[in-house]
């Protein structure tokens, strides 16, 4: 296990550093004759990360990108995660439609999550009980420490053998689908970009806290994720010692 972190003065240089850093870990899956994995998270905070990734000379035609975690609505919604990546990374790069391996949360969250898993396993060839190995997996970090759609309290962040599922987060009245964490934590590279001062406490606590994935979902990966790499802003990063 490798964990490292880094400052830069603002989120925009954060961004850019973790989108070099995916680069370079993609184009080394690339030196192979397969294709390489990518799975991304949505929001607004790696938006200025996927427009320096869509600037990379990089074939993304070999890329396959798979979604972290979606919310339960139809992909054309303001609040779909999807709606963000296929707007400033899909698109923009130009990768095939047939690479995007997307969570059809228009469907019922529990369909959803259980489609999903189906086409996780065709893509990898998995049998059943096997976990696949994503060349290369973005999260963030929420304020209250979550990462993906792995929330404090949440059962799930004890499954180590389910590929996806259907959550329900309380405190947002939302269903959402998410990767589970024997998926999250098999992946080859994990990249975090948090930026912003209101995510300084969740990253101090995933270093210095004891080691509670329940209170502190994003300690999951610090303390058990094979290559780990922060990306962080001087103000996410304040409470760094």
């Amino acid at each position: 296990m490798s964990v490292h972190w880094h400052s830069y003065p603002t989120s925009q240089e954060a961004a850019e550093a973790c989108a070099k850093h995916i680069v370079t870990r993609l184009e080394e899956a690339l030196s192979g004759e397969g294709d390489a994995t990518l799975a991304v998270s949505g929001g607004s905070t790696p938006v200025a990360m996927f427009q320096h990734l869509t600037k990379a000379a990089l074939d993304w035609s070999r890329v396959h990108v798979f979604q972290v975690d979606e919310r339960a609505v139809p992909p054309t919604a303001p609040q779909s995660n999807f709606r963000v990546v296929d707007e400033w990374l899909i698109r923009p790069a130009r990768i095939p439609r047939r690479n995007m391996h997307r969570i059809p949360a228009e469907l019922r969250p529990e369909v959803a999550a259980l489609r999903y898993a189906e086409d996780i396993r065709e893509y990898f060839g998995l049998v059943a009980g096997e976990i696949p190995h994503l060349d290369v997996a973005h999260r963030g970090v929420g304020a209250d420490s979550h990462t993906a759609s792995l929330f404090p309290g949440e059962p799930l962040i004890d499954d180590r053998e389910g590929i996806a599922a259907a959550v329900y987060v309380e405190k947002l009245g939302q269903w959402r689908i998410t990767l589970l964490p024997g998926v999250l934590l098999a992946a080859r590279h994990t990249v975090l970009l948090v930026t912003g001062g209101d995510k300084a406490g969740a990253v101090r606590a995933t270093f210095q806290e004891p080691y509670d994935p329940k209170q502190f979902p994003a300690q999951m990966v610090s303390h058990h994720g094979r290559q780990v790499v922060w990306f962080l802003d001087h103000a996410a990063a304040a409470l760094m010692d």
